[in-house]
Parts: structure tokens; sequence; C-alpha cells
């Protein structure tokens, strides 16, 4: 199984709707379960999709008007990683 891929958008639209947030609780995200290594984090200036944003993109599924309260919910739910860890 190859790695998960998650695409932020950083374009000044995604930025200014609150993806820099975003992007900080998926890289707390991905320390605290200890999977930084299993997942590959990139960012990409416009999806073309501004009235949508903050456009998150997770192995190929694009997540528009995400919420930093939704993060997570969505990271539990589309990474494919087997072996997990729990908080610590």
């Amino acid at each position: 199984m190859g790695k998960n891929t998650i695409v932020i958008c950083m374009g000044s639209s995604c930025l200014a709707r609150g993806n820099g947030r975003n992007l900080e609780i998926i890289e707390q995200y991905l320390f605290r379960k200890q999977i930084k290594d299993k997942v590959i984090v990139k960012g990409t200036l416009c999806e073309e999709e501004c009235t949508q944003g903050p456009n998150i993109i997770i192995n190929g599924k694009i997540f528009h008007k995400v919420c930093s309260s939704d993060v997570e919910k969505i990271l539990e739910r589309e990474l494919s990683i087997p072996e997990m860890k729990e908080d610590a």
C-alpha cells in the first residue's frame, strides 16, 4: 500500500478562509498519531474551486468548505493506516 496523500490549497482565498489553521491541525494530528512517515502532505496554489474553499484533497478525494472543527473527523475517516496509534 502506498502512502496517503493530503493536498491542501494554499491559494489566497483558501488561506483567508482557514486553510492555514487546517494545515496546523493536520500536522499536529499526524504527529500525535505517530503517522507522519505514512502521509505525504503538500501544498498547492489554487485548485480553481475558490468559491467552495477552503479545499483539501485526501487521496484524490476533494473536500470543500473544510472547517477546522471537521479536519480531524475527516482524517480519521479518510486515511488508510491500519496500525494507527491512539493518543498518548
